[in-house]
């Protein structure tokens, strides 16, 4: 069965297993996948992640991040560009998501990376999502 979108079930894995409470989830990978659960453990948004094979299937295995009262660090999670609308912008309309206190993940010709980081290196790409 093939998948239009293997972004979107990123981040709705992601998204359900936080809210759940698991502790750990396992994706399917790809170099894209892989990258964007970089950048959400740069960022803190997630304790850590593993590449290794199950089956000869590629798979990430992504620790989530809770607080101390058990709460998911990951609040909220909005794909922005997908399959039937690429969203791009430069670098000086990169967007903000809740003024500052999330984070857009862009991919640019220099990688996979923020928003902020987008601006600071003057930029612009495709918006794939935002996290808070």
């Amino acid at each position: 069965m093939s998948m239009t979108d293997p972004v979107a079930d990123l981040l709705t894995r992601l998204r359900n297993s936080a809210k759940e409470g698991h502790e750990k989830v396992e994706v399917p990978a790809s170099r894209l996948k892989a990258n964007i659960v970089r950048v959400l453990k740069e960022e803190g948004y997630v304790k850590n992640f593993r590449l290794h094979r199950e089956d000869s299937h590629p798979m990430i295995k992504v620790f989530l991040k809770y607080t101390e009262k058990g709460d998911s660090v990951i609040r909220g999670v909005r794909r922005i560009s997908r399959p039937g609308l690429r969203r791009y912008a430069g670098y000086e309309k990169m967007p903000r998501p809740l003024s500052g206190a999330g984070v857009a993940i862009v991919s640019t010709s220099k990688g996979l990376m923020t928003g902020q980081r987008a601006r600071a290196l003057k930029v612009g790409g495709e918006i794939l999502c935002e996290v808070w």
